[in-house]
């Protein structure tokens, strides 16, 4: 093997959701996308724009400090700062366990479209409020 090579292989993890089956995942991948892939029915129904707020999770564990500016804003204007996460807005890390917090069999509405790759808008990061970083 050459050596640097490994710099560009993804991180497999593992993202515990509960009333679901474990997702595989790659470490940095939007959490949405590996949701969807993984069997979970999460809701985006603005594309993963962070506009919506129907992609919410809630962690039990390996909640992100990182937070985009837009899900800080969002998550403010609909007072739901403290209480979830947008899943369009984080990067899938090891020691994630969460629950979706709206699905299409719980509301009986469409997915919606499909969110891109990268995360969008494109990310400028804060610190989320009661992250361990805030001193």
């Amino acid at each position: 093997m050459l050596f640097g090579m490994t710099q560009n292989i993804p991180q497999h993890i593992t993202v515990q959701v509960e009333g679901f089956a474990d997702v595989a995942a790659h470490a940095g991948e939007r959490l949405v996308l590996a949701l969807e892939r993984g069997g979970v029915d999460i809701l985006h129904r603005c594309g993963g724009v962070a506009r919506c707020t129907t992609c919410r999770v809630s962690f039990q564990e390996g909640e992100p400090d990182a937070m985009t500016l837009a899900e800080y804003d969002k998550l403010a204007e609909k007072e739901l700062l403290g209480q979830a996460r947008l899943s369009c807005q984080i990067e899938c890390a090891p020691g994630m366990r969460l629950s979706a917090l709206q699905t299409a069999a719980s509301t009986g509405l469409e997915p919606g479209k499909a969110p891109a790759e990268a995360i969008e808008p494109a990310p400028e990061w804060t610190t989320r409020p009661g992250a361990s970083t805030e001193g």
